[in-house]
């Protein structure tokens, strides 16, 4: 069983973050220049309202794939989702953070155990967990490199 500490206690701090109207182009150089894998985004309260990810990059700069289609007198018919169809063109297309980012990002409370946020990174296939303040504050992030690190510390 993973070490029975609560996440304040092995999380990293400070948190990077950006807000939604921030530049693709910055938020990227500040990924890259901190060498991170991911980023807060908070709004004017500073309250997390989603997060910006590699994963979020990837599908911008692989571009969309339009999918299977059936070919009919001369027409092109798309059997894809056009929901799902607008959502990826407006991840290829998007300039700022608010483009791209995931809206419902991974977090959880300073309080929470080690072992139940060994779990939610594992069974949500992330590699964070921002941490929150009681105003839904970014304070820290937990990444399964955190939790190795105290599993190691526990020797």
């Amino acid at each position: 069983m993973v070490v029975d500490r609560s996440v304040a206690e092995v999380m990293s701090s400070p948190v990077l973050s950006v807000r939604a109207d921030t530049p693709l182009q910055e938020a990227v150089q500040l990924m890259s220049d901190h060498k991170v894998s991911g980023l807060a985004v908070v709004g004017e309260a500073g309250e997390l309202v989603g997060e910006l990810t590699e994963t979020d990059l990837m599908v911008r700069e692989s571009g969309f794939d339009a999918g299977p289609y059936v070919m009919l007198l001369d027409a092109v018919i798309y059997l894809r989702n056009p929901l799902q169809w607008d959502r990826q063109v407006h991840q290829v297309l998007g300039s700022t953070v608010g483009d791209v980012m995931a809206k419902t990002p991974h977090a959880c409370e300073g309080s929470t155990r080690l072992p139940l946020a060994a779990r939610q990174l594992h069974d949500r296939s992330t590699k964070r967990l921002f941490v929150l303040d009681e105003a839904r504050r970014p304070v820290g992030v937990l990444t399964r490199g955190d939790v190795v690190r105290a599993l190691a510390a526990e020797g």
